[in-house]
């Protein structure tokens, strides 16, 4: 029932719900596990592509992601372009509506930084959060949100 709830545009999704809170409102966009890490894989990866979200380490089903990039274009969070290097591939991009998510990732990045026990095993985004994010974000977080949006 939920996967048919996701593929609903958003005024339909909130006719089938009625008022909510804006947890439930958030999370019925982005909060599912694949959605994420496609939007961490743009944001702090570089990833554009399908086939190099198929890469990531997490192993995303083609199924999953083709359904997922569709939603995140949908409720306009990414957008879809044609490649034009190579017009057989598209390019996707993180729109000011994704943009906005930032804040938030970093946030996630944060938290889970101080209470995951495996955090910091590894000094990159995939396995745990780099010492020298949580710093920069700990001293200048508007200006490192910049830096990050600027690629």
């Amino acid at each position: 029932m939920q996967s048919l709830v996701y593929d609903l545009p958003m005024s339909r999704r909130t006719a089938l719900h009625g008022p909510r809170c804006p947890i439930t409102f958030a999370l019925d966009i982005f909060g599912d596990k694949w959605s994420l890490i496609i939007l961490r894989d743009m944001v702090f990866k570089g990833k554009r592509h399908y086939r190099e979200f198929l890469a990531s380490a997490e192993k995303i089903s083609t199924n999953i992601l083709a359904s997922r990039l569709k939603r995140l274009e949908a409720e306009g969070l990414i957008s879809k372009a044609r490649d034009t290097k190579n017009q057989s591939k598209f390019v996707y991009s993180l729109t000011g509506k994704g943009e906005a998510l930032l804040p938030v990732m970093l946030e996630l990045i944060r938290w889970s930084a101080k209470y995951d026990p495996q955090t910091g095993i590894s000094d990159n985004i995939v396995n745990g959060a780099p010492a020298q994010l949580l710093e920069r974000l700990d001293e200048d977080r508007d200006a490192l949100i910049e830096e990050i949006l600027r690629g």
